[in-house]
């Protein structure tokens, strides 16, 4: 197969860990005769310097026109102590998920059996953890309007969604419970919120469409708890913009460290592949950052494209070295190996089926149909 494939390193450590990415799908093109072509452009804050825009148009059409797109981090320290800043790098991830349609992000949270020592809740809770987040990404608070007063004293943000825009990401998230264990949750405020109820309304419409998948609904609050307290419940959470960027972030703590989870944003017609991490500017340039949700982003990326043998070979390569704990100082303890090592370990051990009999096993996989 061959791909262009657009890279945006971004901000922060996001360069060093999309480096690491790319080290592993040249390991596959190599082993398993397939082209990829890269090609980088500058996206945040260090397009910023130069253009004035965290999303050049150039960055843009280069977008738009990829097979893919494999995205590092985004944001600075200088505009994040800045509240003044009328631009920010945020603002340009936000329009290219607009631009490119970008509707629906899909962020697994699966426990390695290596890292069950590794989470801060205990193994007989967090054992046996495979979920999968279903955030609408185009819609909601972070896309309403917002009205400041002008004596600086009342401000208000919109949360706004269409049945059209509910049902798009509704309908993916029952097709993938169909391929995993049949369970979807929707995740909403609607004793409180009237687009929530809207959400509700609408999925609970849907999900009739679908006897053979068991459908509930909880409250975002009650939601957080239990991701606490039993995680394994979950199977497909389906929810908002707001209210899935909060359960991605806490899904986190269950690994024990948020350098370890991939997700991908998918349209119609575009996606891109992401660590859900955020630019973590004081790593720059350290060599300690963790790249391991960078290479499994990309083991999202080939599976997208149909290519599970090869997304199998990055995650058992990712799995050997959790196994060898050859891994970067935010988990179980390590402090020897550094970003590019652990880059070179896994891009080194990545290997045909054939030659690999662990490849297959259930307990390494990000999760059956991931990606739909």
């Amino acid at each position: 197969m061959q791909l262009k494939i657009a890279l945006l390193g971004g901000d922060g450590i996001g360069p060093e860990v999309l480096a690491q990415s790319v080290k592993c799908l040249k390991a596959i093109e190599e082993t398993f005769n397939h082209r990829f072509e890269f090609v980088e452009a500058p996206f945040g804050a260090i397009a910023m310097t130069g253009s004035g825009r965290p999303l050049p148009d150039e960055t843009l059409a280069l977008c738009q026109e990829a097979d893919a797109i494999l995205f590092g981090a985004i944001g600075a320290l200088d505009y994040d102590n800045n509240p003044e800043a009328k631009v920010r790098p945020e603002q340009g991830l936000l329009r290219l998920r607009k631009e490119l349609g970008l509707f629906a992000s899909i962020r697994p949270i699966k426990m390695f059996p290596a890292f069950l020592e590794n989470s801060p809740l205990k193994r007989n809770i967090v054992d046996h953890t495979d979920l999968v987040i279903f955030r609408e990404l185009t819609g909601g608070i972070y896309f309403g309007k917002k009205t400041l007063s002008e004596d600086g004293t009342t401000a208000s943000d919109l949360c706004s969604y269409s049945e059209s825009e509910i049902s798009r990401i509704a309908h993916l998230a029952f097709k993938a419970a169909k391929k995993r264990r049949k369970k979807v949750t929707l995740v909403d405020k609607a004793n409180v919120l009237e687009s929530s109820r809207l959400w509700r309304k609408t999925v609970t419409n849907i999900a009739q469409s679908y006897p053979d998948i068991s459908f509930e609904c909880l409250f975002i609050d009650n939601a957080a708890v239990q991701m606490m307290l039993n995680p394994r419940q979950f199977d497909v959470i389906l929810t908002d913009n707001m209210f899935g960027d909060i359960l991605s972030d806490q899904g986190s703590v269950i690994l024990g460290s948020v350098g370890l989870l991939p997700s991908a944003s998918v349209g119609l017609e575009n996606a891109m592949f992401e660590p859900f991490h955020g630019s973590y500017p004081q790593a720059k340039g350290k060599n300690i950052a963790n790249p391991v949700a960078s290479i499994l982003s990309s083991a999202m990326l080939l599976q997208h494209f149909g290519l599970d043998e090869e997304a199998n070979a990055i995650v058992a390569a990712v799995h050997k070295s959790f196994v060898k704990k050859v891994v970067t100082t935010d988990v179980l303890g390590s402090s020897k190996y550094g970003t590019d090592y652990v880059g070179d370990f896994i891009s080194e051990n990545i290997v045909e089926s054939d030659d690999n009999p662990s490849i297959n096993d259930e307990n390494i996989g990000l999760g059956k149909s991931t990606i739909i």
